[in-house]
């Protein structure tokens, strides 16, 4: 019987603090030569804290880690690097105005005594390529050109130069469409069968399952324990990341049931004819309040350029717009506030939170800025308001001077619901809110959505997993091509395949 192998990577013990936060305590985790291995949790439960400080960009307060059995010190990335660790972050940080070879070499160009080589460094970009059976990836074309998941790619191919012992893979997938995570996944299997240790981090169960050889599962920043994928079935995973059974997952199948209605208090937006040249057609909408309505489409579909439009994040070139019956004009996101029309972005890193303020100034931002500078909010207001909102929407740590950076994405998240719940709105625009959350923080987002509706809100709910809009919505507007090609009353006879079939039936084009 051939002897298991050892663990290229050995971490026991470890223990990461933050001001106010303990985010690791004394935490194991193995990684094996060829093998995938998942790190499973909920947002907050720890895991990029443990990539990081297997990548020297945290300290360890406690615990050592060992590297084909010699204990490392990895206070910097440089020193992870050089012991053979390489990470590919979601933020691939690679140079868009760069080519392909030169992003796949960057800081490892072949160099001669009068500077670079092109010509060797392009031929050893190309031989990576190949390597990772990109044969048909063109090295001298511009790197902005390419979609998302060539990026992703390249970004592999630009750790893999180095030719590192263990590969960290950090949410590669969140953007990605299926038939480009299957390509992801056959470079992943790749090296895979190559003796790389690789670490696979994952809100999408289905992947995890599809790549991983083994998972450590963490909670509350402790380890939960270490599994082989194919001996823990889905329940017991969510389970054990959650630290409770899975019924609360089950009921919320019928959470659309328990608020689903038909509108008692009348309109508070419609929209009629709304467009803007080159990025949406002309589209009617109405919202009552009390209601969810979802927006479902492909990526591309006009989703998020119709939030814009409603929140007046962009500006409308043609329709009109009635604000609880009133003739209204929303030409930028201030107007819309100060109609309490509210809109949170898909992308809350660029255009949500300020990871560099703290949770309270956060919450706050956008009341203060809706009142003006010269009506600051008094202390005891600001506090009272961060106080409940933080209790509330349970955001963890509950600490309202912790940098936002801090915090887990789900707890980010919440925040910047918080932000847009401080300014009373009557209509609440989510785009993408459970985004790269875990399962726990989505149950909870989720639930928080459907109290809205029950409070009286207006919420316009966006999601890529349609699975979410079927859920919490009572009508569902669809969309593609930049224009709305139908609207479905919600109830029980409403399953995704009804969305997938309208988005894949044949339409007309608009006039």
């Amino acid at each position: 019987m051939t002897p298991a192998p050892a663990p290229v990577v050995e971490m026991t013990g470890i223990t990461v603090a933050f001001p106010g936060v303990l985010a690791l305590d004394d935490v194991d985790l193995r990684l094996f030569p060829g093998e995938v291995h998942a790190i499973m949790g909920e947002n907050g439960a720890g895991k990029s804290t443990l990539v990081k400080a297997l990548t020297g960009a945290y300290q360890l307060e406690r615990g050592e880690i060992r590297i084909d059995g010699v204990v490392r010190r990895l206070t910097t990335p440089v020193e992870s690097a050089a012991a053979g660790i390489a990470p590919v972050y979601q933020d691939s940080h690679l140079v868009p105005n760069l080519s392909v070879a030169e992003n796949v070499m960057l800081g490892n160009e072949t160099r001669r005594r009068f500077g670079i080589n092109w010509t060797a460094t392009r031929r050893r970009a190309a031989d990576m390529l190949g390597q990772l059976g990109l044969d048909d990836l063109d090295p001298r074309v511009r790197l902005s050109v390419l979609p998302p998941a060539i990026q992703q790619l390249v970004a592999i191919a630009r750790a893999m130069v180095g030719a590192p012992r263990v590969l960290v893979l950090d949410e590669p997938t969140s953007s990605l469409e299926p038939d480009e995570v299957d390509r992801l996944f056959a470079v992943v299997r790749r090296l895979r069968d190559r003796g790389v240790a690789i670490v696979f981090i994952s809100h999408f169960l289905e992947q995890v399952y599809a790549i991983s050889d083994r998972m450590t599962v963490l909670r509350n920043g402790r380890r939960e324990g270490e599994y082989l994928t194919k001996r823990l079935d889905r329940a017991d995973l969510i389970s054990k990341m959650i630290g409770k059974d899975i019924a609360g997952l089950q009921a919320l199948g019928s959470q659309r049931q328990s608020h689903l209605h038909e509108p008692l208090g009348g309109e508070v937006y419609r929209a009629a004819s709304l467009a803007r040249r080159g990025q949406m057609e002309p589209i009617d909408l109405t919202l009552h309040r009390g209601e969810i309505v979802g927006l479902a489409g492909l990526r591309g579909s006009g989703r998020t350029e119709l939030a814009y439009l409603m929140s007046g994040a962009e500006r409308a070139d043609s329709g009109a717009l009635w604000i609880d019956g009133r003739r209204s004009t929303i030409a930028t996101p201030r107007a819309g506030l100060r109609h309490r029309v509210a809109m949170s972005s898909e992308n809350r890193r660029v255009e949500g939170v300020i990871e560099d303020l703290s949770v309270r100034d956060n919450i706050v931002l956008a009341l203060q800025a809706l009142r003006g500078w010269a009506r600051p909010i008094t202390r005891e207001e600001r506090d009272d308001l961060v106080d409940s909102y933080i209790e509330g929407l349970g955001i963890r740590p509950a600490a309202p001077d912790t940098p936002v950076r801090y915090l887990s994405g789900g707890a980010q998240q919440k925040v910047l619901l918080a932000r847009w719940l401080a300014t009373r709105p009557r209509v609440l625009i989510l785009d993408e809110p459970t985004r790269g959350v875990d399962i726990a923080a989505k149950l909870d987002i989720q639930r928080r959505v459907a109290q809205l509706a029950r409070d009286g809100v207006a919420v316009v709910f966006i999601s890529s997993e349609l699975e979410e809009v079927v859920r919490l919505s009572d009508r569902i507007v669809v969309l593609k091509d930049r224009e709305k090609i139908g609207e479905i009353t919600n109830g029980p006879g409403v399953t995704v395949d009804t969305i997938v079939e309208l988005i894949a039936a044949d339409h007309e084009p608009s006039e």
